[in-house]
């Protein structure tokens, strides 16, 4: 289970962080979207980063601690927030991994003027 944390929580967390900061604000707006639509947008990312953050942290504790202490068991909730951790990690992969595409300029009409 640590092993999932490290290999795709934390680096969702970076990835979802550096697109915060690298593209700034108007990454996030929409053409012709109001300031609440983007507060909105902007207060979800960081709840969603903030939610990764401290379930990535619980179950890395108890992983290491439970190694540390020779447990053979786990309490179930930790397994559900390593796989919530997993699902919002994919989530933020998947929507903010990829950049965005540039509109390409439409060409003038073929018709002879």
């Amino acid at each position: 289970m640590a092993v999932g944390v490290v290999v795709l929580a934390l680096p969702a967390l970076v990835l979802g962080g550096s697109r915060l900061n690298r593209r700034g604000p108007r990454s996030l707006r929409t053409p012709g979207g109001t300031t609440s639509e983007f507060v909105v947008v902007l207060v979800g990312r960081v709840l969603g980063l903030l939610l990764i953050l401290v379930l990535s942290t619980l179950v890395l504790v108890a992983t290491i601690g439970a190694l540390v202490k020779d447990l053979h068991d786990l309490p179930s909730l930790v397994y559900v927030a390593f796989v919530l951790d997993l699902l919002l990690a994919a989530l933020v992969v998947l929507t903010s991994g990829a950049p965005r595409r540039t509109r390409t300029r439409r060409r003038g009409t073929p018709a002879r003027r």
